[in-house]
């Protein structure tokens, strides 16, 4: 379907002028009009059309959708009040509800109604024009781009005004869901109260019988480490497949390959970015390569309407994967080898039924491999138990593995797989393909998995991580949905929330990030009170009014922030007030070196940093009562020991800087003795001495230096770059002096017998 008519059906009457006018864009980009192909793309007719996309339509869109979300702000903020009003007092609440209060309530949830009705309407109204934006510039430099490419700008002008964002609408929805609740807890009070659920963003899956609460964030390459070595004190890494020993590369952590399915349509994408009910997604999936005859899973995952996830599978052998789509195969070997293996006929009818119901789904769907995923994953766990599940998937690529093009098919039509990375054992990140058939995601993908137990509560430290600096929130995060937008651009018209956040930085600043989490868990925590005065007291209002003001967290600032913070407070108190004054102008600029310095290699491993920042850390730390700093370092403790290869490389760096002077000095002094009466040649000749002897003074300066550093167990660093610069400059120089000089005084040569033949030739007296 054309995008053109897509977005004409999405249009919400009432808002009808203020969507993006993707004909007129079209008409002059010359896009429908075959009789001006010929007319040539003038720098005129590129500065109209970014002036009409980006000054007039995104402005129109952009202050559009801001008016909106203000308007529907506004609306929510009054009817909370409202329902402020409506709570009964302490004296009251064992009063029974009028029917006066009940009206009221009625009236005000049909409100709410109102407002979350036209919350969707601009989460479709926001979606259709971020990607009616994207695909105009998109045609753009396809047709007009020979000169100019103006996608990358949309992208980032897209990205700067909230398009398309699901960090808008989180704190919004929020609230309302709270309002629900209470509304309906106070006009429902014959059914019996379920828990209050405040976790509105992260779904609920069922696995085994079990519920799990899945939580997902990208990772920045800068904080992975951190974060991974956060997790570790508390989980062990998890090596839980016998497959990933098989690795070529002899990793523990395994290779995983997500073979997705869809149609020509791709309607399983369009219901998963829509969020319908029931919207199914199918996939093969298995650990390492291909080649190692892996356990093969086609596994079928459904949301239902009450938002719980469920998933039916089960394993297959390559050999008849293609059959089974095709229909021509029914499982029928597992079943015979199920028999023979004695199995209950309940076990054997169950997988019958869940091979039938698959195979089902694939036929009438018209469904065929349209996309690879291929990663790898680090998981987390406790042995034997499941409470606290986290994986993290790094290196995620996604390959096309469609046949949509006939004419250049991704995927042989005859195979179920491309056999192209799979027989040449391809890995990240897939440089022997065609790029354009594979794109990169640029973060970590972490996934928490929670087990939901009664008046459990999570572990401190999960919930410090999932609200630290280090990890941005994504909840609604698909693999599959990511790797469809980003290569089948062309072929569907929506776009999943998330694109928008590829575009900006990721990364936080650590007390950024701390301050406002505590806000928006005090604001979240003010605005339940309100709920708990409707439920009359109980656990669930207990939960909901529990919330106190967290004054640090171990995963909230990075290492290298406090002690950022502590000098400067340090600093601060040893100055005269005065000081402390014209300090203070120069502390935004010192926070933007601070703010780009953070989750760095040195904030776990202080040894990769400098030798003031390990003192630094040393001293932080606070020691319990009853513990006194140690007079002698355990590091100094015990009988000296030297490597000899540390005491070697010592020896061997002074060595070089010997043989830089000798063969410094010996230049020097050739040219010395060969300048004869030649001033130039003689000064030239002194300072290469000199830089030779500087050259010889600073390499055995550093070797006793060094040597006293090892003696004394320093754990300052030993490279110093002042010597080899500072005698780097003086030879370079020396150099270039030398050539200029050398250069001046030959065409002063040349000049002087060029005079001198020219009085031969015409002697003076004969000009007389």
């Amino acid at each position: 379907m054309r995008f053109g008519k897509t977005l004409r059906e999405s249009i919400y009457p009432p808002w009808k002028d203020q969507y993006i006018d993707y004909s007129k864009l079209k008409t002059m980009l010359r896009e429908d009009r075959r009789e001006d192909e010929d007319v040539p793309w003038t720098e005129d007719d590129e500065n109209k059309f970014c002036d009409e996309v980006f000054n007039v339509q995104l402005e129109k869109v952009a202050s559009f959708q801001e008016k909106i979300v203000s308007s529907l702000k506004e609306r929510a903020e009054i009817a909370f009040e409202k329902l402020k009003d409506m709570a009964p007092s302490t004296d009251d609440k064992e009063k029974p509800k009028s029917d006066i209060t009940t009206a009221r309530l009625k009236e005000l949830k049909n409100e709410l109604d109102s407002i979350t009705n036209e919350v969707k309407e601009l989460k479709k109204y926001s979606s259709a024009n971020y990607t009616g934006f994207l695909k105009i510039a998109k045609k753009h430099d396809r047709k007009r781009g020979d000169r100019y490419k103006v996608r990358p700008m949309m992208r980032v002008s897209l990205s700067e005004r909230g398009f398309n964002s699901e960090q808008a609408y989180s704190p919004l929805l929020t609230k309302l869901s709270l309002m629900y609740y209470a509304i309906n807890q106070n006009l429902d009070e014959g059914e019996q109260r379920q828990p209050l659920d405040l976790d509105l963003e992260n779904p609920q899956q069922v696995h085994n019988g079990e519920r799990y609460t899945a939580h997902k964030f990208w990772i920045h390459p800068d904080n992975l480490l951190e974060v991974k070595t956060a997790i570790l004190r508390h989980l062990p890494s998890l090596i839980y497949t016998q497959q990933a020993g098989k690795e070529p590369d002899g990793n523990n952590d395994p290779k995983i390959t997500s073979l997705y399915f869809d149609n020509s349509k791709f309607e399983i994408y369009g219901m998963k970015v829509d969020r319908q009910v029931d919207a199914s997604s199918l996939r093969l999936r298995w650990y390492g390569s291909l080649g190692s005859q892996p356990d093969i899973v086609l596994e079928q995952k459904i949301v239902h309407e009450n938002g719980l996830r469920g998933e039916k599978k089960f394993t297959i052998k390559d050999k008849y994967i293609k059959q089974f789509i095709g229909g021509e195969y029914k499982m029928e070997k597992t079943v015979q080898k199920m028999e023979r293996q004695g199995q209950t006929p309940e076990a054997i009818e169950a997988f019958k039924a869940t091979a039938e119901e698959i195979q089902d789904f694939i036929i009438k769907s018209k469904l065929q491999p349209i996309l690879r995923a291929n990663y790898t994953r680090t998981a987390f766990q406790k042995p034997s138990d499941d409470r606290v599940r986290i994986s993290i998937d790094t290196d995620i690529a996604f390959i096309r593995e469609d046949t949509l093009d006939r004419d250049r098919p991704c995927r042989d039509p005859q195979e179920w797989h491309r056999r192209d990375i799979d027989n040449g054992n391809m890995t990240y990140p897939f440089k022997n393909i065609n790029q354009s058939e594979v794109s990169r995601f640029p973060y970590a993908l972490l996934e928490i998995k929670l087990k939901e137990e009664g008046g459990r509560k999570r572990p401190r430290w999960v919930e410090d991580l999932m609200v630290s600096h280090l990890v941005h929130a994504a909840p609604r995060f698909s693999k599959f949905v990511h790797g469809v937008a980003s290569l089948f651009e062309d072929y569907v018209n929506h776009l999943p929330l998330w694109l928008s956040d590829l575009e900006t930085d990721i990364r936080k600043d650590p007390q950024t990030a701390h301050d406002e989490e505590e806000q928006r868990k005090a604001q979240q925590a003010e605005d339940a009170m309100v709920v708990g005065s409707f439920l009359g007291g109980g656990a669930a209002a207990a939960k909901i009014g529990s919330y106190k003001p967290a004054t640090s967290s171990p995963v909230g600032k990075s290492y290298l922030s406090e002690r950022a913070a502590r000098d400067a407070r340090d600093a601060r108190a040893s100055l005269p007030p005065t000081a402390v004054n014209q300090d203070a102008e120069a502390g935004d600029e010192e926070g933007a070196t601070q703010q780009r310095s953070y989750g760095t290699l040195s904030s776990v491993f202080p040894g990769f940093s400098l030798s003031r920042y390990s003192r630094a850390k040393r001293q932080r730390a606070q020691l319990p009562e009853g513990v006194t700093k140690p007079e002698v370092w355990l590091k100094n403790a015990g009988p000296l020991q030297v490597e000899p290869k540390v005491w070697l490389a010592n020896e061997r760096t002074f060595l070089k800087w010997q043989h830089i002077c000798i063969l410094l000095g010996s230049l020097a002094i050739s040219l010395y003795t060969a300048a004869g009466e030649n001033f130039l040649a003689e000064c030239m000749g002194i300072a290469y001495i000199i830089i030779a002897i500087m050259a010889g003074a600073w390499g055995y300066l550093m070797l006793h230096r060094r040597r006293d550093m090892i003696m004394e167990r320093s754990g300052k660093d030993f490279d110093n770059m002042i010597g080899p610069l500072a005698v780097s400059a003086a030879l370079m120089l020396a150099l270039i002096l030398n050539f200029v000089f050398s250069y001046r005084a030959a065409f002063a040569r040349l000049d002087s017998q060029l005079l001198n033949e020219t009085d031969v030739t015409f002697p003076i007296g004969e000009l007389m």
